[in-house]
């Protein structure tokens, strides 16, 4: 039996996915969680093997989960199931300690047979999804420059968000220029959300 853990805010996905697994007779799903924060102790009450993690969660994102877990359950794998398939989300996860990328309509079978090839230490990406990440390349923004522009996607001002980062405003003006510049965007509020749509905001 694979013991895997469902890490998802969404309970109808959680329970949908539950059903799925725990009808294949070697997978059996030992604990389920909403946050991403509750990850790594949930794995180590319940001896999980496998441990399915949806991207944006709140407490900590997937990829952070996934961190978390190399560094304090290393022996847990990681296969990453998520609404999100963005390339630049594949790229960290995979960064992360990540085995596995696959989104949520992967049909049951290809999803039960993911879990499997994760445990046996293998690496199951979705080809869209690894194609797409390719042609794309890492991300072009400084690390200052992915803080500005996720703080500024939040809608604070230019003041605001030099607060929170500690910085001056002409700084923040010079980064967001800088980020704006680099996604061919031509509002901040475009710059943010391209990035976001290409995975390079998470924390």
């Amino acid at each position: 039996m694979i013991r895997v853990l469902l890490a998802d805010d969404q309970a109808l996905v959680r329970g949908a996915m539950a059903a799925l697994l725990d009808m294949e007779a070697d997978l059996q799903v030992v604990a389920e969680v909403g946050r991403g924060d509750e990850v790594v102790a949930a794995v180590r009450a319940n001896a999980v093997e496998v441990a399915l993690l949806d991207v944006q969660m709140p407490g900590l994102d997937g990829v952070a989960a996934a961190r978390e877990l190399r560094r304090g359950v290393p022996g847990c794998r990681v296969l990453m199931v998520t609404t999100f398939g963005r390339a630049g989300y594949l790229r960290q996860a995979m960064a992360a300690g990540a085995l596995g990328f696959v989104v949520k309509d992967t049909p049951a079978r290809q999803l039960a047979d993911a879990v499997r090839r994760v445990h046996a230490g293998l690496r199951v990406v979705d080809p869209v999804l690894a194609a797409q990440s390719l042609a794309q390349g890492d991300s072009p923004l400084t690390e200052r420059e992915t803080d500005v522009l996720r703080a500024a996607a939040d809608g604070g001002t230019v003041a605001d968000v030099a607060r929170d980062l500690h910085l001056s405003e002409g700084t923040v003006r010079n980064h967001l220029s800088s980020a704006i510049g680099k996604t061919g965007a031509r509002t901040r509020a475009e710059a943010a959300r391209l990035a976001a749509e290409s995975g390079w905001l998470l924390g």
